[in-house]
């Protein structure tokens, strides 16, 4: 018995052969056999792949840094602005070099109105001074010293909020007056960072330092400290540094001017020209 095989069909279709003078039909295989088991082997070879890979690192946790800028620059705004609201009698140690320490008094009164005696605040440091605004206008006095013993008397600069004309400026009463004014302005040019307090200071203090290139700037760069009630303990810039000596006072209900108005030159702060008389017994 001889069997005949017909050509292969197209793939998928069934195959025809004789068996014996009769036509049979084979039922083809199916095209994709292997299909079910490849469907099973696959997710297994891509999982075993991927266990091979190495683990990607766990997201890095950010360590707490030191408070920024805008944070020290919002605390020192606020202590400022306490100390704007804070009125005392106080004393403060002025140390700078080429000068014996000397006390500064800072009376801030109840009422607004401000007072600063300044010893060696004129004349290169041989005349005491004292710098006031009240109501009627921002006065500087002369007090009396060994050096000058005179009565004491004032003269009118300006206006209560007009600034100190600077060949009369000794700079060491803007920390407690008009700079407090620039602190507590966010629109002022100024960066700010904490910063450690001076020797012999306390409080929180902070860097303070302009960001433009103006020759007038607003205040002058250095340290500033204060206590948490807003009480000036230390300042140190360019014209010294100035720390609490001691506890602060009751203020006053307004600051009295040192002595009577008078018509007459305030006092700078250079130091006066050596006279150009001749000396005594000279022929």
């Amino acid at each position: 018995m001889h069997a005949h095989l017909s050509p292969a069909g197209p793939r998928g279709r069934d195959r025809r052969h004789t068996v014996g003078g009769e036509a049979v039909r084979t039922p083809a295989r199916p095209a994709r056999r292997l299909a079910g088991p490849l469907a099973l082997v696959l997710p297994a070879l891509l999982v075993a792949c991927a266990a091979d890979q190495p683990a990607a690192p766990p997201p890095a946790t950010p360590t707490p840094g030191p408070a920024g800028m805008d944070a020290a620059r919002d605390e020192l705004a606020a202590l400022a602005a306490a100390a704007q609201d804070r009125h005392l009698v106080a004393g403060y140690t002025l140390r700078a070099p080429d000068a014996p320490d000397r006390t500064i008094v800072v009376t801030s009164a109840n009422d607004g109105t401000w007072r600063v005696d300044i010893p060696g605040g004129a004349l290169g440091g041989t005349a005491d001074v004292s710098f006031a605004a009240t109501a009627d206008g921002l006065y500087q006095c002369a007090l009396p010293s060994a050096i000058r013993p005179e009565p004491p008397s004032c003269v009118r600069l300006g206006d209560p909020d007009e600034a100190v004309p600077r060949r009369l400026d000794p700079r060491v009463q803007h920390p407690f007056t008009d700079w407090l004014d620039v602190l507590t302005d966010r629109r002022a040019p100024l960066a700010v960072s904490p910063a450690q307090p001076p020797p012999g200071a306390s409080g929180a203090c902070y860097s303070v330092e302009t960001t433009s290139a103006s020759i007038n700037a607003p205040l002058d760069v250095g340290i500033y400290c204060y206590d948490r009630d807003g009480t000036p303990t230390a300042v140190r810039i360019a014209a010294g540094t100035l720390t609490l000596a001691g506890p602060p006072a009751p203020a006053p209900a307004t600051v009295q001017l040192a002595g009577p108005v008078v018509d007459r030159e305030p006092l700078g702060t250079a130091a006066p020209e050596p006279s150009d008389s001749p000396s005594a017994g000279t022929p």
